[in-house]
């Protein structure tokens, strides 16, 4: 039985490879003798079950207070596709919380549901762009960071599809720095200082960094930036190899009340920072299978991820076990709004801050070039 597109891909491209080209013409491929697929936007949207006017809210919604869209737990129900696909999704960590629903999708069988196989890959996100962007990785689990744009920018056919989560209320996930010898957290001079983060100069953490900078000393371009794997951000920031991290949920708890360390700011609720990113393989050639994603991730958002699904004993002894996490420490964190949309003008923002950072090349991107709303659309059902 044929296994979908993994290996006839990775064929594929490798020839394209080996005679110098790196972006085929995606677009016109038609796998394994399938129908070619209508392109994201000019599909057939049909109601999704289980998801009505709660499963979509306004991209212009920026409020802090918005309530992320649901469908009923269980929605939307799977469709499985006559074929078994083999999809790769990469992202830079199997531990973190904002990785759960994919972790949660492999292990609940939600992927399978959809006649996919899919695999999850530890990548980098540098690293992981020019596989995305050829085809031998069919989506990213990461963020626009300003890589991602600048290869969108010289020429790879990337898109932001489904976004990931923002904070809780009471999170201190985001900018967290030793204070010197008679600094407060009320003024911190940032300048000249080192900030251990997973992605390095050029992440979408510039952007909430940018507003926390704002009332203390030193710009995005005065501060020196070193990129460390997920498992030694904060080990840097204890034994002094940095001054300042970016700490995610829950590992910020670990420093939380500590003397000497201070809270500065993190991200903007209620606007999710990154998520899903699909190349060409997911956007052109096989769309059935891009929308069949979405629909298994946010079906696993409605069924396992609600506004407070910390207060779920048993989901939560079985998460701490599946991340490989201390569970006191992820009970001690509030619940993230997984929220599978994306706000308007978000790559806008991460842009200029990019700018700021002096890390961008060129014109700033129209969204248009950066985001897809239409596959998450499609899987509720969603019409415009």
């Amino acid at each position: 039985m044929r296994r979908g597109l993994g290996r006839l891909r990775r064929r594929t491209y490798g020839l394209a490879l080996a005679a110098g080209v790196l972006l085929a013409s995606t677009a016109c491929a038609s796998p394994e003798g399938r129908e070619p697929q209508a392109a994201a936007g000019t599909r057939a949207i049909r109601p999704a079950e289980g998801c009505g006017e709660d499963s979509w809210t306004d991209p212009a919604d920026l409020s802090p207070a918005r309530t992320p869209a649901r469908c009923r737990p269980g929605a939307p129900p799977p469709q499985r596709l006559p074929e078994t696909r083999e999809l790769t999704i990469a992202t830079g960590t199997l531990s973190a919380e904002y990785v759960a629903p994919l972790r949660v999708a492999l292990d609940k069988g939600e992927f399978r549901k959809e006649g996919l196989d899919v695999t999850l890959k530890v990548l980098p996100t540098p690293d992981a762009l020019p596989l995305l962007a050829k085809g031998d990785l069919d989506a990213l689990w990461a963020a626009p960071e300003a890589a991602v744009m600048n290869g969108v920018r010289g020429g790879f056919d990337i898109r932001w599809v489904a976004g990931n989560f923002s904070p809780g209320t009471r999170s201190k996930s985001g900018l967290w720095v030793r204070l010197k010898q008679g600094e407060n957290a009320n003024r911190v001079a940032m300048a000249g200082r080192k900030l251990g983060t997973m992605i390095g100069k050029g992440s979408v953490i510039a952007y909430p960094m940018e507003k926390a900078l704002e009332k203390h000393g030193g710009g995005l371009a005065e501060i020196q930036y070193q990129q460390l794997g997920s498992a030694d951000v904060l080990t840097a920031l204890e034994n002094g190899g940095v001054d300042s991290a970016w700490l995610l949920d829950p590992v910020w708890r670990k420093v939380d009340g500590k003397p000497g360390y201070a809270f500065l700011g993190g991200q903007p609720p209620g606007e999710p920072l990154g998520g899903l990113l699909y190349g060409p393989s997911l956007l052109n050639e096989d769309v059935d299978a891009g929308v069949a994603l979405l629909r298994a991730y946010i079906r696993t958002v409605n069924t396992y991820f609600s506004a407070d699904y910390k207060t779920n004993e048993t989901f939560i002894t079985y998460l701490a076990k599946l991340l490989k996490t201390d569970e006191r420490i992820l009970r001690s964190t509030p619940s993230l709004h997984m929220d599978w949309e994306i706000r308007a003008g978000t790559t806008d923002r991460l842009q200029s801050a990019y700018v700021a950072q002096g890390v961008s090349e060129g014109d700033p991107l129209p969204e248009s070039r950066t985001v897809t709303r239409a596959l998450y659309e499609e899987a509720v059902g969603h019409q415009r």
